[in-house]
């Protein structure tokens, strides 16, 4: 199983080099950012999973980075900071960071939280791998393993593109999902043609999927960034 691909956003070239050395000698994937509006974009465009985050940014300070990717992932956060005040620690998690470590730091510490966070991320996909080969949403049923998705019981009559798209949202329900995400997923890559062609397969689903398109109850759009599946009760 490859291992997770891993987002680290540091300023400080000397400690990004250990960082990344560290992540490449022990076979991690990995990703690099050097400020705060990067380390977004390569969040919502890689959707990687885990970010090792430093909080002194040049352009903006970290929590806000925490707190931007927490309005639309729940992708842990292991934050890497000099800032050692119990104070810190409390904003950066309270902002929904799920680890802090501070600086100076071992590498065998940061392999070993790194670790901690793969056993969960492996212990929650073989669950949700068991549990959800069949996604229920309020009328909406989407049987991944049959290929076909039914509404109220009739099955839908989705384009393969529909039906990709479909299964993306549903087992991302509750995320928003950018548009870049969205078509690097459906097209392998993410160009102005491929956002317009996804407003236009987006249109057909809702058609199919949605009893009044004028009140959503399944798909949300938020304009400028992307779509996000709603929980049904």
């Amino acid at each position: 199983m490859n291992k997770p691909l891993i987002l680290v956003v540091e300023d400080d070239p000397p400690i990004r080099n250990l960082i990344t050395t560290a992540l490449k000698t022990n076979d991690y994937r990995y990703l690099v950012a050097a400020n705060g509006a990067q380390a977004i974009l390569e969040a919502s465009s890689h959707n990687p999973d885990i970010v090792l985050l430093d909080l002194g940014l040049p352009d903006m300070d970290g929590v806000q980075v925490i707190r931007n990717i927490r309005s639309w992932s729940n992708l842990p956060i292991i934050v890497v900071s000099a800032r050692s005040e119990d104070s810190d620690k409390i904003e950066a998690l309270d902002a929904g960071a799920d680890d802090y470590l501070t600086k100076p730091f071992s590498v065998e510490e940061l392999l070993a939280r790194l670790r901690v966070i793969q056993r969960r991320l492996s212990f929650m996909s073989a669950g949700m791998a068991a549990a959800n080969s069949v996604f229920v949403n309020g009328r909406l049923r989407v049987d991944y393993a049959g290929g076909c998705a039914c509404l109220d019981g009739q099955e839908l009559h989705l384009t393969p593109i529909e039906y990709k798209l479909l299964c993306l949202l549903s087992k991302n329900v509750g995320k928003v999902l950018t548009h870049t995400f969205i078509t690097q997923n459906i097209w392998g890559r993410s160009w102005d043609n491929d956002v317009a062609s996804l407003r236009v397969f987006m249109a057909t689903l809702r058609k199919k999927l949605e009893p009044t398109p004028d009140s959503p109850q399944y798909i949300q759009t938020h304009v400028g960034i992307g779509y996000r599946m709603l929980k049904v009760e």
